[in-house]
């Protein structure tokens, strides 16, 4: 049987026939699950590329010889589902939650997102002032983020067969013209779903290009959300109130795309935290990613209840943070730009991309050498370095 540590060290089996809490953690066994079952059963070349968007190219037929206002005719989607509990918590509810996921996710591929689908599942007995009261949430985020409600569905379930409430949001965003954002080597539209359109031009931001040498950005403090979460709901109290960080990054990414054109990608680390973020980058990309412990910024209440809690706080989840890998020589205009962003004024420079290392095998009678998987690292105050490892089991259910 195979066993891991979650990360508040508990022993968790990996090898089970049913579906566990863990596997929604957005650690290692969600990306079990994902790849052992979803991608091997109805896994899309777009799907298997592991987004957290999918960019869909519209054929000329349908897009147009310029893109039909669509820019390079290329649309972005992506969908979310939402259980967190409590639903209203410090510094938002499930409403703002269920925008912000998707609009956020849709604008990782360097899209505009502009409409929003919103279904409930309901339980029968549900309050219809908290409904009335989490819909005026997704009417307020959605202003902000600049998107609409187009379309939506609504399901109730028999009274105990539910949870209150839960709520799916999918979102379609546009590519924009990719004039200056065209560069040499960035994959071009036969790595999106064309159908029959074979058309060479630039496509969005990926974890796919990441290359050796990139520099790693962090739009803000790292934990908020999941110790906005775990102090509500276990009543924990502490010298002030520690709020989630759910926030539309949308304006954000856009303001980075301007000042630093060449982005390779954009991921918000929310289940498993930083942790997952920066493995699923590495394996992407065949890289290593390797940030500095000593730049990577947290509040002091936040490692403190991390500390109390026997949590790492790369592994905690966040709902309002951008990670964001950029060429080097772009990094210090892609930091300014987060720095002027309403939601970016804790931005940081926090490590590099570097190739895998390449050892000898002389001398174990293999022959040959041999190569470094894909990881993510922290370098140390002490100057050494440690794996940071995906998250294993369930460190906290239903925290989005």
């Amino acid at each position: 049987m195979n066993q891991s540590l979650n990360g508040a060290g508990q022993e968790v089996e990996r090898d089970q026939d049913c579906v566990l809490l863990a596997h929604g953690s957005g650690g290692a066994m969600m990306h079990d699950l994902i790849e052992g079952l979803f991608l091997d059963v109805y896994g899309s070349d777009v799907l298997k590329k592991g987004d957290d968007a999918a960019m869909l190219a519209l054929p000329p037929a349908v897009a147009g010889v310029d893109g039909g206002g669509f820019g390079s005719g290329a649309l972005a989607f992506s969908t979310d589902t939402f259980v967190v509990t409590p639903r209203f918590f410090p510094g938002g509810d499930i409403g703002r939650l269920a925008v912000c996921g998707t609009v956020n996710d849709v604008a990782t591929s360097g899209a505009q997102p502009l409409w929003l689908s919103v279904a409930f599942v309901l339980e029968e007995g549900f309050s219809l002032d908290e409904l009335r009261r989490i819909c005026t949430s997704i009417a307020a985020t959605a202003r902000e983020a600049g998107v609409q409600v187009v379309t939506g569905d609504t399901k109730v379930v028999s009274r105990g067969q539910g949870d209150g409430i839960y709520i799916n949001t999918s979102g379609v965003g546009i590519l924009p013209a990719q004039s200056a954002k065209a560069t040499a080597g960035r994959e071009t539209d036969a790595d999106v779903d064309t159908g029959t359109h074979t058309d060479a031009r630039p496509s969005a931001l990926s974890g796919t290009l990441c290359q050796p040498g990139d520099r790693i950005l962090i739009s803000g403090t790292l934990g908020d959300h999941g110790i906005a979460i775990i102090s509500c709901r276990e009543n924990l109290s502490f010298s002030t109130t520690i709020k989630s960080d759910v926030a539309p990054l949308n304006h954000l990414i856009a303001a980075v795309l301007e000042a630093a054109p060449n982005t390779r990608c954009f991921r918000d680390p929310t289940r498993g935290g930083i942790a997952s973020t920066l493995n699923e980058l590495a394996h992407q990309s065949n890289t290593v990613m390797t940030i500095d412990e000593e730049a990577i910024p947290v509040r002091d209440q936040v490692r403190g209840a991390c500390e109390m809690l026997g949590y790492d706080v790369l592994q905690v989840a966040n709902e309002g943070k951008m990670v964001c890998v950029v060429p080097a020589e772009e990094a210090d205009a892609a930091l300014v730009a987060m720095h002027a962003s309403r939601y970016g004024a804790d931005a940081a420079l926090i490590g590099e991309v570097t190739s895998p290392s390449t050892t000898s095998d002389e001398g174990t009678g293999a022959g040959g050498s041999s190569s470094e998987s894909p990881r993510a690292y922290v370098r140390t105050a002490f100057g050494s370095k440690r794996i940071l490892d995906m998250l294993v089991g369930e460190q906290l259910p239903r925290i989005c």
